[in-house]
């Protein structure tokens, strides 16, 4: 199995620097765009079959890379992005930082220190869920020689990628957030899976924001 993962295009949000989590927040004209080219990048990908997080901007980003392929999309909340409770829609980068736990700082700098509050999702949480979806996939007899796509957000990628090696909690985010629309590739042989490469981008790098926190 070829496994195609994408963080979806660009949100109003993710250029004012303000957590999104659960929010269903939608592309913006970049991230449209940057999703088009994603697209054309990946057109002769002959993939079979495509998840999605239900969340709009990943959900819209799956279709545009879709195109006119006439395969399944199926909405999966296990890949749906950690919530944030009630800090979503607050600035968190250093220029606007507007969340009251001086302790959430370590949810990017130190994963290993993390601890959920106030209604937020813990690491532990994401990754059992994100784990399950992959193992679900990847042991499905069905899909053992086909091409798959899923479109999914930053943390829940990093959440998909957590079962893959001897990863520790402090070694979540690994080479850092995502940039929109960027591609990474699993291969999977019953159940085995490996990386073959991650946080792939086909746009100028010029184009789109970049994470607010990448290594």
């Amino acid at each position: 199995m070829d496994i195609y993962i994408i963080r979806h295009g660009e949100t109003e949000w993710n250029t004012l620097r303000r957590l999104q989590g659960r929010s269903d927040t939608e592309l913006n004209e970049v991230g449209i765009r940057l999703a088009e080219i994603t697209a054309e990048a990946l057109a002769e990908i002959p993939f079979d079959i495509a998840f999605s997080s239900p969340l709009k901007r990943a959900y819209k980003t799956a279709e545009i890379i879709v195109g006119e392929r006439d395969i399944p999309l199926i909405a999966d909340e296990r890949i749906q992005e950690v919530s944030f409770g009630e800090y979503e829609g607050l600035g968190c980068s250093k220029e606007n930082y507007e969340i009251p736990d001086p302790e959430f700082e370590y949810f990017f700098q130190a994963p290993e220190k993390y601890v959920a509050k106030n209604g937020t999702e813990s690491i532990e949480e994401l990754c059992s869920r994100t784990t399950e979806f992959l193992k679900e996939i990847t042991n499905n007899p069905e899909l053992e020689d086909k091409t798959v796509l899923i479109a999914t957000h930053g943390a829940a990628l990093k959440g998909l990628l957590s079962s893959i090696g001897n990863k520790t909690k402090k070694d979540f985010w690994g080479c850092g957030v995502h940039r929109n629309c960027a591609v990474t590739k699993l291969e999977s042989h019953q159940g085995v899976i490996s990386l073959i490469f991650e946080n792939k981008i086909f746009y100028p790098e010029d184009m789109g924001t970049k994470p607010t926190f990448a290594k």
